[in-house]
């Protein structure tokens, strides 16, 4: 008898570590433990999600005779005690790259035999690394190092028939409300890459930059869990590269492939570099002079900015848990780099609010956006809010979905409703100021002022 110990591994295909604790033909035991340390964290949407995707992983065991253990405690306690009750000799688990993923697997190996295995993405960052073993820090030179390892061009088989779990308990995890825009489990999941695959992925490098389209895969929550697995759709978009008609369109599906792998990067940076969630990667931007008015971070967490693309994306993060990620970009930079607030704000809000909130991948991004980060986007590079909303939404479409105050403000001033004249305003049923926020930092100042404060910070490490 072996156990199975679900982390971000909800799914039955394609999973090495159920294909591992199956491998020597006896038993096994799939179990999740509801740890505390997690569940503390503040993120109901989130957790939500996890808990309605274990409800559909305990569905699809039951459909194969076996069942969804669930215990709530410290895991390597419960572990260890499940281990006991039913006799088994080993626990296999899908590696994970956090500080918190890695302290508790070394102290749940201390009571029970753990065996740690790849599945977390295409490559473990243990091997993605330069000839003389140190990490990459570049992307590129990663993802050509990436590229270049081999992998299996098949994908791990569903058991068709699992062994029968011992009469234990088993804990039905909270049931809490879902949103719709994401309906969690791998059939979710599988649905969504094929209907990406039938035609958007061929669209992909263009459409993705524009929120008022479908041009996304939305599988973010679905990687984030584990309820599909990145090799998964690797091989599938290589496939899609293979039926491509024309070199666009296989140039779209390896931008896609591409983003798979800035996943990989970012999850390699935090394992090799987990100092990263506590302060910049670079030691030249440790020391910014941030603002951190209190007022100003909640008018950004409450979509009440003035500027609309800014506030259409916050507003669509509080409604669905799940923001476009072009417009997870202009959000973010204008949190850091319009209002001054520490991007740790940032980071912390969004991971209390998305869905597909995971570690790495946060951090990696907004590392990038406030030019703290590896391979990240030049210190002085500040959105324009107004140019970004008019380039990526030019009809203002994702606006008035999200900010409804605008709907009736005509195309032409959908992203500076602040230049409408009174008259204008009143035919458009919005008075700035009363009905929708002016400005809360005029542009040109603010850009002005965050170059002086990241200076600031170069030239103290300089001097020191």
């Amino acid at each position: 008898m072996n156990i199975w110990w679900v982390r971000r591994d909800l799914r039955l295909s394609d999973n090495q570590a159920l294909t591992a604790a199956l491998s020597e033909g006896g038993g096994v035991v799939p179990v999740f433990i509801l740890d505390e340390h997690l569940l503390n964290t503040p993120a109901e949407k989130r957790q939500a999600f996890l808990f309605a995707g274990l409800r559909e992983l305990d569905h699809d065991l039951r459909s194969r005779g076996s069942r969804l253990v669930i215990r709530r405690g410290d895991p390597a306690t419960e572990l260890a005690r499940i281990a006991a009750e039913c006799s088994a000799a080993d626990v296999y688990a899908e590696q994970d790259v956090t500080p918190y993923a890695i302290r508790r697997d070394l102290a749940v190996g201390r009571k029970v035999n753990l065996h740690l295995v790849g599945g977390l993405g295409v490559h473990p960052p243990a091997a993605v690394v330069k000839s003389d073993g140190n990490p990459y820090t570049v992307f590129t030179p990663y993802s050509r190092a990436w590229r270049a390892l081999p992998f299996s061009s098949q994908t791990l088989p569903t058991p068709a028939v699992l062994p029968p779990v011992p009469a234990f308990f088993s804990a039905v995890p909270p049931d809490l409300p879902v949103p719709d825009l994401f309906q969690p489990g791998e059939r979710e999941a599988q649905r969504r890459l094929a209907v990406f695959l039938s035609g958007a992925i061929y669209e992909y490098q263009d459409a993705r930059n524009r929120p008022d389209l479908d041009g996304t895969s939305t599988l973010s929550p679905y990687f984030r869990f584990g309820m599909l697995s990145a090799r998964q759709a690797v091989l599938a978009a290589r496939q899609a590269v293979e039926n491509a008609p024309d070199t666009q369109a296989r140039s779209s599906c390896e931008t896609w492939i591409n983003e798979i792998i800035w996943r990989e990067f970012y999850q390699s940076i935090l394992y090799h570099f987990p100092f990263v969630l506590q302060t910049a990667f670079k030691p030249s931007l440790r020391s910014i002079p941030w603002q951190n008015k209190p007022q100003d971070l909640r008018a950004w967490q409450m979509g009440l900015t003035g500027y609309p693309i800014v506030d259409a994306g916050m507003r669509q993060l509080a409604a669905t848990g799940w923001m476009h990620n072009r417009v997870r970009m202009i959000t973010a930079s204008f949190l850091v780099k319009h209002l001054l607030v520490d991007w740790r704000e940032g980071e912390r809000w969004f991971m209390r609010s998305l869905i597909d909130g995971d570690p790495a991948a946060n951090n990696g991004g907004w590392q990038w956006t406030a030019g703290t980060g590896t391979d990240a986007a030049p210190f002085f590079r500040i959105f324009n809010p107004v140019i970004q909303g008019e380039k990526f939404d030019p009809a203002g479409e994702y606006v008035r979905r999200w900010v409804p105050e605008l709907e009736r403000v005509p195309q032409k001033f959908i992203h500076a409703p602040w230049k409408m004249s009174s008259e204008q305003q009143h035919a458009a049923r919005v008075m700035i100021g009363i009905d929708y926020p002016a400005p809360i930092v005029d542009h040109f100042v603010a850009r002005r002022r965050v170059l002086d404060a990241y200076s600031q910070s170069r030239s103290t490490i300089v001097s020191e």
